[in-house]
């Protein structure tokens, strides 16, 4: 799949695309930059990474499960101070390309916020909107990024949590 424009406007910012080289473990993203992952594995069901966060002031790190069975990225931020509650998670259509070196991940732009007991919300439906409407997402991408999204919530709905929908979906490592 060729990668798309890197047009920048006002309304939206670019799609995301990002190279995980596992054997470096390290993280590539669109603007050049190279980030060292403190946790970087393959699992059956997809791979796991974490990166820390210094410049964030209230996380310490990203946690992101690629799943590319299901076209998602699953994604939380482990709060810096201990007691803290974590946010929600964020689950976002992606097209993963897999390699023996390298993951590949271009971000669709439309994803759900999931909260406790899996209270969810479709979120950057405006910027997905926009990306679209300019040419930055062929039609058949939003369509696979709507559909996955669309099924995503609906069976994050019927299972009341994101443990037991990734149990449903055969992951059973905690989240």
């Amino acid at each position: 799949m060729p990668l798309l424009s890197e047009v920048v406007t006002a309304a939206f910012s670019p799609q995301l695309v990002e190279v995980i080289d596992v054997f470096s473990s390290q993280r590539r993203q669109p603007s050049g930059s190279v980030a060292q992952l403190e946790v970087c594995h393959v699992e059956r069901w997809g791979l796991a990474v974490e990166c820390p966060t210094p410049e964030a002031p209230d996380h310490d790190a990203e946690i992101t499960w690629l799943l590319p069975d299901l076209g998602l990225r699953l994604t939380r931020y482990r709060p810096r101070r201990r007691h803290s509650r974590p946010g929600p998670s964020m689950l976002t259509a992606v097209h993963i390309e897999r390699e023996t070196r390298s993951w590949t991940m271009t971000d669709l732009l439309l994803g759900l916020e999931v909260g406790d007991h899996g209270r969810a919300r479709i979120t950057h439906a405006t910027e997905f909107a926009a990306a679209v409407g300019n040419g930055l997402i062929r039609l058949s991408e939003a369509d696979y990024a709507l559909r996955t999204v669309h099924r995503t919530l609906d069976e994050v709905t019927r299972h009341r949590d994101i443990n037991q929908w990734l149990a449903h979906r055969g992951i059973f490592q905690l989240w």
